[in-house]
């Protein structure tokens, strides 16, 4: 069973969420236009070299990486690897919101103008439409090995 599509979809979620725990997902830019504060999912490093900690997103990232890569390994419960899968996309929702309040809080602390998103920041949003394919593989063969049972 680790061979089924379902797993695939999950280890591509891993990757992707390790990719975007590393990766900026934004800059605040200031009023000047030209000093720059990288954003990332473990803190904003700014311009004069201090560094701001923003540890949650990245908790909640490594975390929802850590459970869809378990979740492939759990092919012999697969109402628990729905369980999981679900899980993660709601961590994954739950990074966004997160990721609005730091960002809406840091940008009133650093006097930003303006927030340049990064491409990063969509690598969770496809994670989620990966779990959700993966949730309906997962799902379709519960359906199936149950159509076997009911048959015997």
């Amino acid at each position: 069973m680790i061979q089924r599509i379902q797993s695939v979809y999950l280890l591509v979620v891993t990757v992707l969420l390790v990719v975007a725990m590393c990766m900026p997902v934004g800059l605040f830019i200031g009023a000047d236009g030209i000093t720059e504060n990288v954003f990332k999912p473990l803190g904003v490093s700014m311009a004069d070299g201090s560094f701001q900690s923003t540890w949650g997103l990245f908790g909640i990232l490594l975390l929802s990486a850590i459970i869809a890569f378990c979740t492939i390994f759990l092919f012999r419960n697969r109402m628990l690897q729905v369980r999981m899968t679900i899980f993660s996309s709601i961590l994954l929702i739950g990074y966004y919101i997160a990721f609005a309040a730091f960002m809406f809080v840091l940008k009133s602390d650093f006097e930003a103008m303006t927030f340049k998103l990064g491409w990063a920041l969509c690598l969770p949003a496809v994670s989620i439409i990966l779990n959700y394919l993966a949730f309906r593989a997962i799902y379709r063969d519960e359906l199936m090995v149950k159509a076997a049972d009911r048959l015997r």
